[in-house]
């Protein structure tokens, strides 16, 4: 552990902190941020109302709207003088999210990664390629800080240029990489046509893999195939960056209780959810300065464990990702995730489960939706019976998984298009 002292605290006492840290924010922004105390007060909730940690509920949300009308900054409650950086993250209509930083809310989340990072087998002695966007995007500096803190060499590379990407991974002996699931897939497609073997032409043991859904089989794919330990990370740009990781042992991402509050509601009612319960994941930022986020509804689609893992460390782990509420789509009244899609698709070795692409279209007044996806090269076959068998299992399955028909179109291996970035699974052409 990084921090043993924390990282193990007992549950009653995290508990406790955690008031403690949520009393003194909540009271901060009511007394010092127009936009929190408005917002309390046409929730009628005062600070005084907040006498457990339980009594969170009664504050109210905020949500990704909220930053977008109050572009660049008016919702910072730090002054011009106290801000170290920007970031930005694009939107996808209108103005773009600013984030602002001071020089603790900097050191929160470096300290947050060094603990997630030593928290996957990371060290003094690794080398990490850092294959996210640097920039304006958190990714990249995010992870170059939080590794240089526990004392790895960082390969600040950034994304593209992926042959450059893999003879740097050899001669520098990199034994780490942060990308997004999809670009690492697509990097060991490229070794493989280099002649070159991730498992045993490179020093690469671990993968840090963010920025976009992705499911269990990939993992078991990506581990398998080249021959490292991969493990899921998690954050969003109003809340720093990437800022949590899961441990080693791969069951869940730890969400350090004195950095960070999680809660699981139901995205509709808006109502709490208990502990194993799936639904929108709502993140209160305990130590954040200068752009503070209470209950801030960031709209992935998770569960909690509030359990003690197996690797001693006491703080709540949220689940893998399953999609978003906003990505979701209904298709002829079933919710449909592409992380669904991904998941039936790896279950079948005919196809290449990380390369599909999911059309919706309108046909009349009823939905239409088809799914394309590569052939493996094993399978691919000119025999028209072959590519019928295949493709009648992957229509059988995909039904029997989203309780809802799909077309399927098989294609040949490397026809979709690879992502350096996070994937674009889905073309919806329905007009509303």
């Amino acid at each position: 552990m990084w921090d043993p002292r924390m990282e193990g605290m007992p549950a009653g006492d995290l508990k406790r902190l955690q008031y403690r840290l949520l009393k003194t924010l909540v009271y901060r922004l009511y007394s010092f941020s127009p936009f929190y105390h408005d917002r309390m007060k046409e929730a009628g909730t005062h600070p005084d109302d907040i006498r457990s940690l339980e009594d969170i509920t009664k504050l109210p949300f905020m949500y990704k709207s909220d930053l977008r009308d109050n572009y660049p900054d008016r919702i910072f409650t730090a002054s011009q003088d106290e801000l170290v950086r920007y970031h930005v993250s694009s939107g996808t209509t209108g103005k773009p999210t600013v984030v602002g930083y001071t020089a603790n809310d900097l050191e929160s989340w470096t300290t947050s990664l060094a603990r997630s990072l030593t928290a996957c087998g990371l060290g003094r002695g690794d080398v990490m390629q850092v294959s996210y966007g640097y920039g304006l995007f958190t990714g990249g500096l995010g992870l170059h800080y939080g590794a240089e803190r526990i004392g790895a060499t960082v390969l600040p590379i950034g994304t593209g240029n992926t042959e450059r990407q893999i003879e740097l991974m050899q001669d520098l002996h990199v034994t780490a990489i942060a990308c997004t699931p999809s670009y690492l897939v697509h990097i060991g497609e490229t070794a493989n046509r280099m002649g070159i073997s991730i498992r045993n032409d490179t020093d690469l043991r671990v993968g840090i893999l963010g920025a976009e859904p992705w499911s269990e089989g990939i993992r078991t794919t990506l581990q398998n195939e080249l021959g490292i330990r991969v493990y899921d990370i998690y954050g969003t740009s109003e809340l720093s960056g990437p800022m949590f990781t899961e441990c080693t042992e791969q069951q869940g991402i730890h969400i350090w209780g004195d950095i960070a509050y999680p809660e699981i509601i139901d995205p509709e009612s808006g109502e709490h959810l208990p502990p194993g319960e799936k639904g929108e994941l709502v993140m209160t930022v305990l130590k954040k300065e200068a752009l503070p986020m209470i209950r801030y509804r960031i709209g992935d689609i998770t569960s909690i464990d509030d359990s003690v893992c197996a690797c001693g460390r006491t703080s709540p782990r949220i689940m893998r990702i399953q999609g978003r509420v906003d990505d979701m789509l209904i298709v002829r009244g079933i919710n449909v995730f592409p992380s669904q899609v991904e998941h039936t698709l790896m279950g079948i070795p005919e196809v290449v489960g990380s390369a599909f692409q999911i059309e919706v279209d309108r046909r009349g007044a009823l939905d239409s939706m088809l799914v394309r996806v590569e052939m493996s090269k094993d399978a691919f076959s000119d025999k028209i019976t072959d590519l019928m068998k295949v493709k009648a299992k992957v229509t059988h399955d995909l039904r029997n998984s989203l309780n809802v028909a799909a077309d399927v179109e098989l294609v040949a291996p490397g026809t979709l298009p690879r992502f350096e970035g996070k994937a674009k699974r889905v073309i919806d052409r329905r007009v509303y």
